[in-house]
This record gives structure tokens, sequence and C-alpha cells, in this order.
């Protein structure tokens, strides 16, 4: 297990510590010093897959609150299921586009904190049903050269496959740059699109904030 002090994480929320769990090896984040040595400190009492079980770490740990655990799933060129368009077409757009906005807000604060739709760096693809977009997908470029995927669909739009199109372009231009896309879902909407399009789960992500 490696422990490393790190305020501004990408894998968890700013102040957070963050938990990786990936094949058997173990990575954590501490966001100051006195949580590096509780984290430290907690480690001789926990296996690599208790860092990503919220009761059992909350035997060592104060955990004031926690997000996850998520699923962490990866795919390569050859894993890759792509979804054809269909009647259907995916449009790519700046990640700074107003209808994106637009989306978040119909989405709601928490199903957008989730999708992570809105710290992107990649072009976003957008589906439309006449002016609106009530789907679209993206990802973050993560160290390593990791596509960290994010997709969000409309609530009156879900179930429809969107989610699985809009994604599906998404992790094709990810690939195409030479990322490695990886998923990270906890509901099972989005672990059931992560599927189709061929990912493979490997590990998971748990976030924790430290009393």
């Amino acid at each position: 297990m490696d422990v490393a002090i790190s305020p501004r994480a990408m894998i968890c929320p700013n102040g957070w510590a963050g938990f990786i769990v990936l094949q058997g090896r173990a990575i954590v984040t501490a966001p100051s010093v006195s949580a590096f040595a509780a984290i430290r400190d907690a480690m001789p009492e926990l296996s690599v897959e208790d860092l990503v079980d919220p009761e059992k770490l909350g035997c060592f740990l104060p955990l004031a609150e926690v997000l996850g655990p998520a699923t962490l799933a990866y795919l390569d060129e050859h894993d890759f299921r792509a979804t054809p368009p269909g009647s259907v077409s995916v449009e790519r757009i700046s990640a700074e586009h107003p209808d994106l906005r637009r989306l978040e807000v119909l989405a709601g604060e928490d199903d957008l904190e989730e999708s992570g739709l809105r710290e992107i760096t990649s072009p976003a693809f957008a589906i439309r049903i006449q002016d609106d977009v009530i789907a679209a997908a993206g990802y973050r470029t993560w160290p390593s050269r990791t596509a960290h995927m994010s997709v969000l669909t409309a609530p009156g739009s879900r179930g429809r496959g969107f989610a699985r199109l809009a994604g599906s372009a998404a992790v094709a231009h990810a690939l195409q740059a030479g990322l490695l896309p990886q998923w990270r879902a906890r509901a099972p909407q989005s672990q059931r699109v992560a599927f189709a399009l061929g990912f493979r789960e490997l590990g998971a992500q748990l976030s924790a904030r430290l009393r």
C-alpha cells in the first residue's frame, strides 16, 4: 500500500482522503500531515480490500463522510464495443458550450457531481432532441495517460441508450488520443453502460472526509 500527502488529489474531493484498489494493490492520498499519520497508523490493521469498505475502514479511521465505494473499470481498443449511432447522431461541442450548462441544471447538482462532467478536459460529445442537449459525455485527463470518463443524461431521457451512445463517442476519442479510458461507477445503471461498452472491472475507489 502506498500513501502520499496530496491535498488536491484528482481521485477525491479537495481536502478528503482517497483510496484506490486495483488488482490487489492500493494507492492512498491524504489531504494533510495529520491525516497521513492517521492512515499510516491504521494500515497494519487493514487489508487492501478493507480500504474500500466503509464499515471496516471506519473501525480504524474517524470517518466524517464517505463517497463510494465505486467500481473502477478499464478497456483498450481490443475490448471496446462501439455503439453505432443509428437514427440519433452525436455532436462534438466545446466543454464550455452553454447547452451543457442547461443539461447540468436539468440533471441536478447531485447527478452532475457524480458524473464529473463539469471537470472534463476533452470536447463534449452531445446528443440533442430537437434543440436541447439531453445527454453528453467526455473525459478528464489524469496522470499516466488515463482518461477518466464522464457521462450525464437528463432525467426524462434515461433508459433509452443515450448514455451508451454518447459514452461510446467519448471513449473512441480517448482511444484515438492514445489514452486509457477509466470508468468510475456507483450506480448500477452506470455500471451496465460501462460493461456494454466493453469495460472490465479491475478495482474500486472510495473517498473519505476525516474528522
